[in-house]
């Protein structure tokens, strides 16, 4: 890292670690506060210095980065997605792990200077701004693969994340989830969309730009984190080892459109109590499913008035900020009345809402519950939050980094692609909070994404790598 990367690094920690609220707000990164995001002084985030306007029109004119977009090879592409996606890197597995080391591998035989270094677990979960995580981890790996071009230009972080979900029942899938398999113009298999075929047209992109001979001014910096899934370990403990951008590209699963914001994500768990009793007597005790069911329909009321007025960016979703129940447990055994219900789900937070607010809202719901209840009234249903907490993140839809991407992709394939934004949580708003104006921009579809068969159109990895390729060589600057 150079000295003025590490000078940016020391900023980033000693603003990190400040008293002050005010600095605090703009810079921390989201844990427990409501984190504003890198903008250009719109909706949702202050003003943040800018680098001069790329000009994407002129850049692909330039027969250099014409040939390196040439040189794109769809099935190229699709075998290297093949080596990954047989490599299952759940969330906190030890695969995850050995992915990482794969592709430190494949990025230093692509010519890269690789920083790959095991992350100190207590160290970093000790951290205040911590975002959490849910999975259990023995070890975890940061890597960061850079391309250095000159140093009169911005870098440009292409982010994505190597660690995926559990497969859920394999019955549900028509093909063994970690085999890779081609059908009907689609790679299937779990990662496929969310998000190892991102991380291909990352890396294709900079050998592209790297085999075709394109000096850039600036340089491109390859960060593959563990970790998103959970909460975000892996993007955030690489901020906190100094690595830093310009801008960011995050290559979730866009289906070619250009997202500039994520909504926040908060994992809860409720705890319904109820008391015991044999089932042939049920009514001497108190059944707590009957108490949860009641705690369930708050929780679709509450949805549907915080979903009453999205954002526009957001209008293309039934829901834009989703609360979800994703497990339930109750009892201990099947003719006693259960004592207590334990329910876990997540809790959708809008762009521009403070954590703390969207918390205070869940609360305060299930607390109204005790009104009047003569159990719960004395035996009130508790909260917690634990695991991902993951706050809203954006940049103004008229930032450049926006303009950036979708005037490389309208560009080079004919039309402006879409712009909106997503109901989940991602890295997108640790970057943002870091300073990093970031959007999303990738192959696959979010409805497949987490689900049996999930897959991405191969087409796609062509298009993403194409706009890539463009876009980090407009971004830097040629010379």
């Amino acid at each position: 890292m150079d000295r003025a990367h590490r000078t940016r690094a020391h900023a980033y920690a000693h603003a990190h670690a400040t008293d002050d609220p005010l600095r605090r707000t703009r810079t921390h990164i989201p844990g427990r506060e409501h984190l504003p995001c890198a903008g250009g002084g719109g909706l949702y985030g202050e003003q943040v210095t800018e680098q001069p306007p790329a000009d994407v029109s002129a850049t692909v004119s330039d027969p250099r980065v014409r040939d390196a977009l040439d040189a794109i090879d769809t099935a190229e592409l699709v075998s290297q997605l093949h080596v990954l996606l047989t490599v299952p890197s759940v969330t906190g597995s030890a695969a995850e792990s050995a992915a990482q080391h794969l592709l430190a591998e494949q990025y230093r035989q692509a010519g890269l200077d690789v920083d790959l270094w095991p992350i100190d677990l207590p160290e970093v979960t000790a951290d205040p701004g911590f975002p959490g995580m849910e999975a259990a981890r023995s070890e975890a790996w940061g890597r960061v693969a850079t391309h250095h071009g000159g140093s009169d230009g911005p870098t440009v972080v292409l982010n994505g994340h190597i660690d995926v979900v559990p497969t859920c029942e394999l019955s549900d899938w028509s093909v063994d989830p970690w085999s890779a398999q081609i059908r009907d113009g689609v790679v299937l298999g779990r990662g496929a969309a969310d998000m190892k075929a991102g991380l291909v047209c990352q890396l294709a992109a900079v050998v592209a730009l790297r085999r075709a001979n394109v000096r850039l001014r600036g340089r491109v910096a390859l960060w593959s984190v563990v970790g998103e899934e959970d909460g975000g370990l892996g993007t955030f403990a690489t901020l906190r080892r100094g690595h830093t951008g310009e801008l960011a590209v995050i290559a979730e699963p866009t289906d070619l459109a250009v997202v500039p914001a994520a909504a926040g994500a908060l994992t809860f768990r409720l705890t319904v109590p109820g008391r015991s009793a044999h089932a042939s007597v049920r009514t001497s005790g108190v059944d707590a499913m009957d108490h949860y069911l009641r705690v369930h329909q708050a929780l679709r009321r509450l949805e549907a008035e915080r979903n009453a007025n999205p954002d526009p960016l957001m209008a293309r979703w039934d829901l834009a900020w989703p609360l979800s129940v994703g497990t339930v447990r109750a009892g201990t055994w099947p003719s006693s009345v259960p004592d207590r219900v334990v329910a876990e789900g997540r809790l959708g937070v809008a762009l521009g809402e403070s954590v703390i607010d969207a918390r205070s809202q869940l609360e305060a719901a299930i607390s109204q519950l005790s009104d009047g209840d003569p159990w719960l009234g004395s035996h009130p249903v508790t909260v917690e939050w634990f695991g991902g907490q993951f706050a809203p993140g954006a940049v103004d839809a008229g930032h450049p980094v926006v303009s950036l991407v979708s005037d490389a992709h309208e560009a080079l394939h004919g039309e402006r692609p879409q712009l909106h934004g997503v109901p989940y949580g991602s890295d997108l708003r640790l970057l943002g909070a870091a300073g990093i104006p970031t959007v999303h921009y990738g192959p696959g579809r979010l409805r497949a994404a987490h689900a049996p068969d999930e897959s991405v159109p191969i087409d796609q990895l062509a298009t993403v790598t194409r706009t890539l390729v463009l876009t980090v060589a407009a971004a830097c600057g040629t010379r």
